[in-house]
């Protein structure tokens, strides 16, 4: 067997997405939701990125979808006058990504 066929067999048999620490600051509650998020199905990569500060403020955590990008979308976290990026690559269209992250934030104490 080669190389590529290793490899190829290795994300086949991979169900699990991955979890990106390239940060070293989160938002407090948005890492056990993201590790919950990476356990489910058509998830592959969850990269949390820019920490920020908007005016408005949410009591309670909220993960948004933004935008699309190339292999997935972006997802803005909202918790009191923070905002941090998230970035997933999926295979799941929109509306099974939100169904994903409803999931994922439901059973976040798990």
């Amino acid at each position: 067997m080669d190389k590529s066929t290793t490899n190829s067999q290795k994300a086949n048999n991979r169900k699990d997405g991955r979890l990106v620490w390239n940060h070293s600051t989160h938002l407090p509650g948005l890492i056990p939701i993201l590790e919950n998020l990476c356990l489910q199905e058509g998830i592959y990569t969850v990269t949390p990125g820019v920490i920020g500060r908007v005016k408005g403020h949410s009591p309670k955590m909220q993960l948004r979808i933004s935008v699309p990008i190339r292999g997935g979308y972006k997802v803005i976290a909202r918790q009191g006058k923070t905002v941090q990026e998230v970035f997933i690559l999926t295979s799941l269209v929109q509306d099974e990504l939100q169904t994903a992250i409803a999931i994922a934030m439901k059973h976040k104490s798990t």
